[in-house]
């Protein structure tokens, strides 16, 4: 269908894209917001130029960017059978009682717009393949007294614990992806690594793009054709030459950003064996879970003033922190505003990541034949 003969306008709905959808594909995008579209219909308002991005026309193989607006039809209308009659549409499975409990005991912060949750670690933020237990499935039960069920606007690693913000309304929903997408929101993550930055307080600036061979399930450090991505760290308290506590901070909101990075500079997050391999774990009775916490995060809030929330601990870190003999009240007193203060970070010298880069790939390619070969 050609612009000329395209309908009108009516009904027709934009969306911002979020800073945590930015370089997935647009069908991706749909199963994410706007699930009860189907693939289907998608393809169909691609193939008759009625899907569009920034103006342009848009499959939905396409890769999106953060800030970028999609322009998408109104709802299908109702499927009717026979009789002429609504066909009821697939309704979800209620939520048990121990699901309404596990959700409602994350809310840290409620509002009309928001709610802020402290998600554990183990749980996934959204479903997928073999994924039956996440957030995005227990958001009925944080529905409370609002007309619609809430909205996710940015994720969390599945082994990733902390604060994770959620909209109540479709208004908040897209005030608060323009926050991230925009780079507004803030977040501030706590995590132990392995080994100390021999830096204090540093920025890492090295690109992020897929792992090939992965299937896309892992990252790594592509200076050829991977996405900018900055990462800021500081030096809370150290424990020996042994293990640093740290705060992160992400500039760029890329898959696994944090993880990949520490581990390009020589010092991966402890627990991550994905990016650090066997030299991510601790002896000492150090947990073997991740150790990556999304400590405080501060946005602006829609009716004004802003949302400024801390997530407590998971057992496992904290005792890893009393462990190690780690005050946890240093980590708060670090200055939040700091990172817009004063001369900026130095950066890491990116030698050692390339280096790592380069080993981690060696390794890839030695797991890859071991698979092939023989028993």
């Amino acid at each position: 269908m050609t612009d000329a003969k395209m309908p009108k306008d009516i009904g027709i709905r934009q969306f911002n894209v979020g800073y945590d959808d930015d370089g997935i594909r647009l069908d991706r995008w749909f199963k994410r917001h706007l699930p009860e579209t189907s693939f289907t219909t998608v393809a169909k308002w691609a193939r008759t130029g009625q899907l569009r991005v920034d103006g342009s026309r848009a499959t939905p193989g396409d890769r999106i960017k953060a800030g970028q607006t999609l322009r998408v039809p109104p709802p299908e209308p109702e499927v009717k059978d026979e009789a002429g009659a609504p066909r009821p549409k697939r309704e979800r499975a209620p939520l048990s009682q121990e699901q309404i409990d596990l959700a409602r005991g994350m809310v840290i912060h409620k509002d009309l717009q928001a709610l802020v949750l402290n998600k554990p670690p183990g749980l996934a933020t959204q479903g997928g393949t073999k994924t039956s237990e996440h957030v995005d499935g227990l958001l009925d039960a944080l529905q409370y007294d609002a007309e619609g069920r809430p909205k996710l606007v940015h994720r969390l690693d599945k082994d990733t614990s902390g604060a994770l913000l959620v909209a109540r309304t479709t208004r908040a929903a897209g005030f608060f992806a323009k926050a991230f997408s925009g780079r507004t929101a803030r977040k501030v993550y706590w995590a132990l690594v392995v080994g100390v930055p021999s830096i204090d307080d540093g920025m890492v600036d090295l690109p992020i793009g897929k792992q090939p061979g992965t299937g896309g399930e892992k990252m790594h450090v592509d200076e050829e054709n991977g996405q900018a991505a900055r990462s800021r760290y500081r030096v809370v308290e150290r424990a020996g030459n042994r293990c640093a506590w740290v705060e992160l901070q992400p500039f760029t909101g890329r898959t696994h950003q944090l993880r990949v990075h520490m581990a390009a500079i020589g010092h991966p997050i402890v627990g991550d064996g994905k990016y650090g391999g066997a030299a991510a774990f601790l002896t000492g009775g150090i947990s073997r879970k991740m150790h990556l916490h999304s400590r405080r995060i501060r946005v602006d809030h829609p009716d004004g003033g802003s949302i400024d929330e801390t997530a407590s601990l998971p057992t496992h870190f904290a005792e890893s922190l009393a462990t190690l003999g780690f005050d946890e009240a240093k980590g708060d007193a670090m200055p939040f505003e700091e990172a817009k203060k004063g001369p900026p970070p130095k950066a890491v010298l990116k030698q050692r990541a390339k280096a790592h880069a380069k080993s981690m790939r060696k390794e890839h390619r030695g797991e890859r034949r071991r698979r092939g070969s023989p028993d």
